[in-house]
């Protein structure tokens, strides 16, 4: 195996910075995202390597925010949340909040 390379890969939708660490093994490449563990892909090019990361990444971040939000539908549906909203007002009121829409 030759010398591991990194190569920042930036996400336009989330608008953060990956590092992909890739490194030819034989007559392929194989890479990884440090940021994303579950990130790990095989191809015959370095081109080809880079562009299946970012597919895969893109596809992994996806299926986390889908899950995330499965949890916390989930989550809402059964109340687990319901303490919350006491806290959240009270800081809110004390203006210990900040609008992140505004």
């Amino acid at each position: 195996m030759e010398k591991i390379q990194t190569v920042e890969i930036y996400d336009v939708e989330y608008e953060t910075t990956y590092t992909a660490h890739i490194q030819k093994n034989g007559s392929g490449w194989i890479g990884w995202i440090q940021e994303h563990p579950k990130v790990k892909c095989e191809d015959r090019t370095q081109e080809a390597l880079l562009e299946t990361l970012e597919k895969t990444l893109y596809e992994t971040l996806e299926a986390d925010w889908e899950a995330w939000d499965k949890q916390i539908e989930e989550d809402a549906r059964t109340g687990r949340l319901d303490k919350l909203d006491g806290h959240v007002l009270e800081e809110l009121r004390a203006g210990r909040c900040k609008d992140l829409y505004g």
